[in-house]
């Protein structure tokens, strides 16, 4: 069966900034900023939160079902998804707007700065849930028009689809009782350490207190892995080093592609984590969110020889 994929369909613009942000904005001044920064690449890619996690998905043989919004400017994309034998039946064209945007400025620290055109994503709730005849297998809720993270959340977790909520850029668009709805009864809570810090903030409980409101939290913590918090008990999944620091963007997508296909195959969190730690760092060698080359042999071999057994 496929497993659902809710997030942005975009286009993402990656530039290069051959020096650090850090040492050309003032925190004296950050009520005041007003800073240029002079990049020296800029590339566009297909990308977008569930364009990326169904795409790695697909790299390891899984069947995702991308639901979004797109718009009129669609077409490379879809024959793009057309390539690589991913699902068309989850996306829904809207008239007169474009697609979603992503633009993220990259310095030398690999510190990156987004801004974001929704376009066709402000009307993601239209891509429904209900109108999909698919049994699913699985689901993820990525960041994706506020609404539409709602919306969808609710169906799959009242169909009793095992559902992950990864709310990434979408977090900040969410009051206290939006962002407990999401986490409420959910399968798994996937956020990097910022955005659990920000959880925290936002609704006012402790981690304990929030671990208790979901099967799992899934924290990624960057160069120094993940921890894994299953109903009181915490697995840390080392961090598997890249060859080579190419481009930070999606190596957050490919790390819950990695989760999601590994649970959905059966193995346990321990295994499922070291799967995704090895996807994120291997999306870091590569430019763009969906150049990354691999297959099940692959994926399989290297797995074996980062962490010393197979899966």
């Amino acid at each position: 069966m496929p497993i659902l994929v809710s997030g942005s369909v975009a286009f993402d613009h990656i530039m290069t900034f051959p020096q650090k942000f850090a040492d050309h904005i003032l925190p004296e001044k950050l009520d005041d900023l007003n800073v240029a920064f002079n990049i020296t690449d800029w590339q566009t890619h297909f990308g977008g939160t569930g364009g990326n996690i169904g795409f790695c998905l697909r790299l390891l043989g899984a069947d995702p079902l991308v639901l979004a919004t797109v718009g009129t400017d669609f077409g490379p994309y879809g024959d793009w998804f057309d390539r690589h034998g991913m699902r068309r039946e989850g996306l829904l064209e809207i008239a007169g707007v474009r697609s979603p945007q992503g633009f993220v400025t990259t310095d030398t620290d690999n510190n990156q700065i987004w801004n974001f055109y929704e376009g066709a994503m402000a009307r993601a709730h239209e891509a429904r849930v209900e109108d999909l005849d698919a049994e699913l297998d699985f689901a993820i809720v990525s960041a994706n028009g506020k609404q539409a993270m709602l919306d969808h959340a609710r169906v799959l977790k009242g169909r009793g689809v095992p559902t992950y909520i990864d709310p990434s850029h979408g977090l900040p668009l969410l009051d206290r009782e939006e962002t407990l709805q999401l986490i409420d009864g959910c399968s798994a809570y996937v956020v990097n350490d910022y955005e659990w810090s920000l959880t925290l903030d936002k609704t006012g409980l402790s981690e304990s207190a929030l671990f208790g409101r979901c099967d799992v939290v899934v924290i990624t913590h960057g160069r120094n892995g993940s921890s894994i918090h299953e109903r009181g008990n915490t697995i840390e999944i080392p961090p598997v080093t890249a060859s080579r620091v190419v481009d930070p963007t999606g190596c957050g997508d490919a790390y819950r592609a990695g989760l999601i296909h590994g649970r959905a195959s059966g193995y346990p969190f321990e295994v499922a984590g070291r799967m995704a730690s090895l996807l994120g760092a291997w999306q870091v060698e590569c430019k763009g969110t969906q150049n990354l080359v691999v297959d099940s042999e692959s994926f399989r071999e290297r797995y074996e020889r980062e962490f010393g057994s197979g899966f």
